[in-house]
């Protein structure tokens, strides 16, 4: 059973002691769905949302949630990211854009939070950005997909 690193023997929280663990290149792929009516989505399609570019401003909203992740999740450490993406794959069919978040570091610990969290706001802002025209918007299936480096290794979502 793996225990949980983020509480002391006491049950008390703790942030995990990297000190002794080796700086090695780390990446974490995350993904993640909103879902919006089809005038919500023709709207960011056509860039007729009246806040702007709806995909670009969300993708830059992403990318900067990934350099803060420390100072919203309580125990993540600080760490130089390397290197962030963030793309979008529009679905017509099933109205909805899926945000995929790349996060590459060379560090002591990984970054699966900086993903999860860049996903996170993007779709938070592309609901932001179009909510005047569809409140009814979900945002669902925000994952981890893959992620390699350190002790744990590789890992890679079976779909």
């Amino acid at each position: 059973m793996t225990e949980l690193t983020h509480f002391d023997e006491n049950g008390n929280a703790r942030m995990v002691d990297v000190t002794e663990k080796s700086v090695t290149d780390r990446v974490a792929i995350a993904s993640g769905i909103i879902k919006m009516s089809e005038l919500a989505l023709s709207k960011i399609v056509n860039k007729e949302a009246k806040k702007g570019d709806v995909l670009t401003v969300a993708q830059v909203g992403g990318i900067m949630a990934v350099k803060k992740t420390s100072d919203l999740i309580p125990m993540a450490h600080p760490i130089g990211i390397t290197g962030a993406d963030l793309t979008f794959e529009v679905d017509r069919e099933n109205s909805q854009i899926k945000a995929i978040c790349t996060v590459k570091v060379s560090e002591k610990t990984g970054v699966e939070m900086e993903a999860l969290t860049g996903v996170s706001m993007s779709l938070l802002t592309i609901y932001d950005m179009v909510k005047a025209v569809d409140k009814t918007m979900e945002i669902t299936d925000i994952k981890l997909e893959y992620k390699d480096g350190g002790k744990s290794g590789k890992f890679k979502r079976n779909r």
